[in-house]
C-alpha cells in the first residue's frame, strides 16, 4: 500500500491533474511557483512515499514520519518561489526530510523514539502486530528481536553516517545524490559509509558472540 498524506487535500473539486503527471521535475517547479494546486498535488504524490520512508529510517516512527512528510510538503508549498532549480528537486526533499527528521529526532527521548518498535515485541519477543504495509524495507526482516537490534546499532550512529547510510542503503540513492542531500564531497560520503559500515558490523559481531 502507497502512503499518502490525506490532510493536505480538502479540495471540494477534482484538480486537472492530468496536464501536471507527466510533467517533468523542472516543469512542475514552474507550475508549483505560479500557485497550481495540481502540481502540488503531482509533487506529492511523486515524493510522498521517498518522504516519509526517509523519515521513517531515521525515526523509527510511523506517526512521526507522518509528521516530517506533512511538514515538508507544507515547507515545499511555503517556500518554493524561493526555489531556484539550483539542486535537483529530489535534493531538495531529501535534504528537507533528513533535517526535519533529524530534528525531530533531536527532540525526541529515546524511550519515545523506540516507541513504536517496541509496541511490535511481547513477552519472549513474539510479534504482537505485524507492521503497517507501508513500513520500512527492514521491517521484512525475520524476527523482531533481530529487527530491534539491528535499527537501535543503525540509531547509534552519529547523524552524518545515518543519513548516508539510510539514504545508500534504504533510499538506493548513489554517492553524487548523497553528497548532494548532505552539502558534501563524494570522498566525505565514501567515508561517513565506510565508518557506519564498521561501526555496524563491529556491534553486530559482538552482539553474535554473546548469544
Amino acid at each position: 500500500m502507497a502512503y499518502c498524506l490525506p490532510l493536505l487535500f480538502s479540495l471540494e473539486s477534482p484538480l486537472p491533474v492530468a496536464t501536471t503527471i507527466g510533467a517533468t521535475d523542472t516543469a512542475l517547479v514552474a507550475q508549483l511557483q505560479q500557485g497550481s494546486e495540481a502540481a502540488f498535488r503531482t509533487l506529492v504524490e511523486r515524493y510522498q512515499h521517498r518522504v516519509y520512508s526517509t523519515a521513517f529510517s531515521l525515526l523509527r516512527s510511523a506517526e512521526e514520519a507522518e509528521d516530517v512528510a506533512q511538514e515538508v510538503f507544507v515547507e515545499v508549498y511555503q517556500t518554493v518561489a524561493k526555489f531556484r532549480n539550483e539542486t535537483a528537486l529530489s535534493t531538495w526533499l531529501y535534504r528537507l526530510a533528513t533535517s526535519r527528521a533529524l530534528q525531530h529526532r533531536r527532540r525526541a527521548s529515546a524511550k519515545k523514539r523506540f516507541a513504536y518498535f517496541t509496541s511490535l515485541l511481547g513477552f519472549h519477543n513474539q510479534v504482537l502486530h505485524e507492521p503497517p504495509d507501508h513500513a520500512h524495507p527492514l521491517a521484512l526482516l525475520e524476527g523482531a528481536q533481530q529487527l530491534h537490534l539491528l535499527l537501535d546499532y543503525i540509531g547509534r550512529l552519529p547523524s552524518q553516517q545515518q543519513v548516508a547510510f539510510t539514504l545508500r542503503h534504504e533510499q538506493d540513492l548513489n554517492y553524487d545524490e548523497i553528497a548532494a542531500v548532505l552539502g558534501t564531497t563524494v570522498s566525505a560520503v565514501e567515508s561517513l559509509l565506510f565508518r557506519a559500515r564498521q561501526t555496524l558490523r563491529r556491534h553486530l559481531s559482538a552482539s553474535h558472540r554473546h548469544v
